[in-house]
């Protein structure tokens, strides 16, 4: 309906159209686009290597195996979680699967999609080169399709293993995503929505490298996960310069804002969802004393601290090379979250 909206002037889903909610008015440069290196595209042989191009569709055997690598899911290996029946355990991996592939299908169909087709039609006004805009539908085909194969997947081991997901409508970070989005005025969402796609395309791509070197788990999983990492990897190119055009292209206010804003959204990416894991630990049978014991230990303060700073490591060192952190409050917003060194 994009291509036509003006057809539809005055109807209620006009407000949800991706080309008006990420429409931005930039406050005026504070840098040149023409003093930045030149794009140099990752997607020269996309026709050939993008998995929605090349890879056949993955398809799980009647029994399934390990639906997950053990070694991903940090709460399988508690005394007390390796302690519980095996079909509980099993099931635990089941429902991290769920958790990976719902997380995964909602940050690709409502919030990436959604940026990269403002970015490739030109609605996020931010002035970059032809290829670059053209490399964004690219992008979108690529999200696109890891939402498809995410449910697809999703479907195929609810039906293999009779085990339905358990998991929220609206992943956590959604909910906190959200909530950080209602703290600001309405015509900020977009450019907060377009930040998280930054931290999302740059983090993601170093969580989905360890998970996709695992052969701990059904050989159609760990198919779909390489799939997704090896796309991921040009993704992760694409918005690191992006990043550089962006920055260049705003004005103080929201350099500003944008500096201050990076690491609450890193802390949003990589937070945990520890509520929803203690309810579902506290379904196999564990305490509630035993499941807050297993949540200090697996997820302490030390233990997401150093996760948070060694995943974000390759953000953190572009967000320096741009001098976000030199921006009023930003570095103190960095450090507060254990992201920079005090």
């Amino acid at each position: 309906m994009c291509g036509t909206v003006g057809l539809f002037t005055g109807c209620a889903a006009a407000a949800f159209c991706p080309l008006s909610q990420l429409n931005r008015k930039a406050a005026g440069p504070a840098g040149s686009v023409a003093e930045l290196p030149p794009y140099r595209t990752a997607f020269a042989n996309w026709d050939r290597r993008a998995s929605v191009r090349s890879s056949p569709r993955r398809i799980l055997p009647e029994d399934i195996g390990d639906p997950f690598p053990v070694d991903l899911v940090p709460v399988a290996k508690h005394e007390l979680v390796k302690g519980l029946r095996p079909e509980f355990f099993r099931r635990l991996l089941t429902q991290q699967l769920y958790r990976y592939l719902h997380f995964t299908a909602k940050l690709e169909f409502m919030v990436v999609n959604y940026v990269v087709l403002g970015i490739s039609q030109g609605s996020i006004q931010v002035p970059i080169p032809d290829q670059m805009r053209f490399d964004a539908l690219k992008i979108y085909c690529d999200e696109a399709y890891h939402g498809y194969f995410s449910v697809d997947l999703m479907r195929q081991v609810q039906e293999r293993t009779g085990i339905a997901p358990a998991v929220s409508d609206e992943p956590h970070f959604l909910r906190r995503l959200a909530a950080l989005k209602a703290r600001h005025k309405p015509d900020q969402a977009g450019f907060i929505d377009l930040l998280f796609t930054i931290v999302s395309e740059t983090l993601i791509t170093a969580s989905l490298t360890e998970i996709s070197k695992s052969r701990d788990a059904t050989e159609a999983v760990v198919d779909v996960l390489n799939d997704h990492a090896l796309d991921e990897g040009r993704h992760h190119a694409y918005f690191a310069s992006y990043l550089t055009y962006l920055w260049a292209s705003l004005g103080r206010a929201e350099r500003t804002f944008a500096g201050r804003l990076f690491p609450e959204l890193i802390d949003i990416f990589l937070e945990p969802d520890l509520p929803s894991i203690g309810s579902e630990l506290c379904g196999y049978g564990l305490g509630a004393d035993e499941v807050a014991r297993v949540l200090a230990e697996v997820f302490s303060s030390q233990v997401q601290g150093d996760y948070k700073r060694a995943t974000a490591s390759k953000l953190l060192g572009y967000l320096q090379e741009i001098e976000a952190f030199a921006e009023p409050g930003a570095r103190d917003e960095a450090q507060s979250r254990g992201l920079l060194p005090v």
